[in-house]
């Protein structure tokens, strides 16, 4: 039986390839800039804006954007600081956002229904989900892409950047809040506990074989898309957690990949 039969694969599948498109397109900036687990950081803001909106009635996944949101700017403007003054402030945020959301789950009574934010629940996307997937994943690609130039430069010295006349914090901001938004909605994917894996690990896999930053651009979106939707695929036949699949399948290619630069430096060594 083909699982393009059911209206609710047809719309899994669509939200996987646009968050596997989207996750490595901001996700690329963050590995440049050794900022891999701001997305778990902003995860766990990002959850509870979902047990918020559980207590508000709201959209799950507007209000947790709204929660991602201001999270990320206050990361990034902490950050600023200095590591040994905003770490701390840091684990305030991060540990408060995953304890606040338990919290707001229980009083709400939604435990069950967080536990589809948490680890995914792809094959519940709605149509109006879809659209808000979509939409997100279209500004992410638009603004990375006509901003790609300056946003490479803070990635690859602020410091130059910033000599250079380039609005360094406001680039900053920018890749925070592009974090945030895909986060938010990539938590129907994935699961906010599992969403940091797919903004880095298609990015640190192409990495070592790639020799270009456009080229790791190119290939770590290809690879993005390609997990998301084989991993679906894979989960739908296999009776499998859909997030879980998709994440193990990145870290399998991730080794892969690793594996095999790792032979190649040696090969050339001797």
């Amino acid at each position: 039986m083909s699982l393009l039969e059911y209206d609710f694969m047809r719309r899994a599948l669509l939200a996987a390839l646009l968050v596997g498109v989207a996750a490595p397109s901001v996700g690329v900036f963050l590995v440049q800039r050794r900022l891999a687990l701001l997305g778990d950081g902003i995860g766990h803001v990002a959850f509870a804006g979902v047990a918020a909106a559980f207590v508000l009635g709201t959209s799950p996944v507007l209000t947790a954007l709204a929660f991602t949101v201001i999270g990320a700017v206050s990361i990034e403007l902490l950050r600023e600081r200095g590591r040994t003054a905003s770490d701390i402030a840091l684990a305030v945020i991060f540990y408060g956002g995953i304890a606040g959301g338990a919290l707001l789950t229980y009083r709400a009574g939604a435990a069950n229904n967080a536990l589809s934010y948490l680890f995914g629940s792809v094959l519940t996307v709605t149509d109006a989900d879809l659209g808000i997937v979509a939409t997100v994943t279209v500004g992410v690609i638009v603004l990375t892409f006509a901003l790609r130039k300056e946003l490479f430069a803070i990635c690859l010295d602020e410091d130059v950047a910033r000599v250079s006349g380039l609005p360094v914090r406001g680039l900053n901001l920018m890749i925070a809040l592009l974090t945030a938004v895909t986060i938010a909605v990539a938590m129907r994917v994935v699961g906010l506990l599992l969403v940091s894996a797919m903004l880095v690990l298609p990015v640190a896999a192409v990495q070592p074989l790639t020799r270009s930053f456009a080229s790791t651009v190119v290939a770590s979106i290809c690879l993005g898309a390609v997990l998301s939707v084989g991993g679906l695929i894979f989960a739908f036949y296999g009776n499998l957690a859909p997030g879980a699949t998709i994440v193990l399948a990145a870290i399998a290619v991730f080794v892969l990949t690793s594996g095999l630069a790792h032979s190649r430096l040696v090969g050339r060594s001797t």
